[in-house]
């Protein structure tokens, strides 16, 4: 993972003036797709900007942990 974030910053400030300061939380979570929902992922990300709008990335996450019941510690979730 650590090359991973390593090398997607280096390319990511490369993208333009907007991405200079862009960098990588301490930590990093990871979830799995079924590939048959993968048309569904993409229509989600695409639909991001007008989601939050109504609800903070901080809230829709938590849903998505509750939703399904990942256990997490607060104190550990944000920078």
């Amino acid at each position: 993972m650590e090359e991973v974030k390593k090398s997607s910053s280096k390319w990511i400030k490369t993208q333009g003036e907007k991405y200079s300061e862009f960098y990588w939380q301490d930590v990093y979570g990871a979830f799995s797709v079924n590939p048959s929902e993968i048309e569904v992922v993409k229509a989600y990300i695409l639909n991001q900007d007008e989601r939050h709008k109504t609800m903070t990335f901080q809230e829709e996450y938590r849903a998505f942990l509750e939703k399904y019941e990942v256990e997490y510690d607060e104190r550990y979730v944000w920078d």
